[in-house]
């Protein structure tokens, strides 16, 4: 019911995606096993960031499982996983410092990020509907919810647009703060420039995914017209 020959377009966004989720591994494992001249961990580092940029009211936990490091502004939380919170490889310095820029664009009001946040709660329903109501409307041939479809899946296309910013911003606060600092000397930087960099691309390859069937479902409701 899901699959027809639209689903071509999506191909290319969804290898893209797996070549980036390969990349993103890879290259975490290298750089977490080399190891900052510093000997900070990753949460002291974290600490840091956030006093220098006078936002040490957030706290910074742990949390379970793997590669699950995230700040989440609703609770005012910077969450680092297990391998990372007390890690002082480049990789982690590099996860960690990502993390602490979000929370530091939320200290500063960043606009994208607040964008996000506000429609992250909407956002997480229509993406789960839009499949399930664009393909009920096709079975009853009623434009109106195929229309509510199409803009269900144009919201998750304008989520991955707004992230683009806030992530690629989070990273180049995270590159600036860890040489800056004193935390990663510029080449020790360079393997914490390549993991964010391979983490970015896991965003863009959503971008293409979202733009992909959003075009894909344009076209079956113009064939169904």
């Amino acid at each position: 019911m899901y699959t027809d020959s639209t689903f071509l377009l999506i191909l290319p966004g969804l290898l893209l995606s797996a070549l980036a989720s390969l990349l993103v591994k890879r290259t975490y494992r290298k750089y977490s096993e080399v190891y900052a001249s510093a000997g900070l961990t990753a949460a002291r580092v974290a600490e840091e960031m956030l006093r220098q940029g006078g936002a040490d009211d957030v706290r910074v936990e742990r949390v379970a499982g793997e590669l699950t490091d995230h700040y989440d502004p609703r609770d005012n939380t910077l969450r680092l996983s297990q391998a990372v919170y007390d890690s002082a490889s480049v990789a982690a310095l590099g996860i960690a410092a990502h993390e602490a820029g979000h929370a530091l664009q939320r200290h500063e009001a960043y606009a994208p990020l607040s964008m996000r946040t506000a429609i992250v709660p909407a956002i997480s329903v229509t993406s789960t509907a839009a499949g399930p109501l664009f393909f009920l409307g096709l079975l009853l041939s009623w434009q109106p919810l195929l229309w509510v479809g199409i803009l269900c899946f144009a919201g998750a296309l304008l989520f991955s647009l707004i992230t683009l910013p806030v992530e690629f911003d989070a990273s180049r606060r995270a590159v600036y703060a860890l040489e800056a600092g004193g935390f990663l000397t510029r080449e020790e930087n360079l393997g914490a420039r390549k993991v964010l960099n391979a983490a970015a691309m896991t965003y863009v390859a959503a971008l293409i995914v979202s733009l992909a069937n959003l075009l894909r479902f344009l076209l079956r409701f113009s064939r169904r017209r």
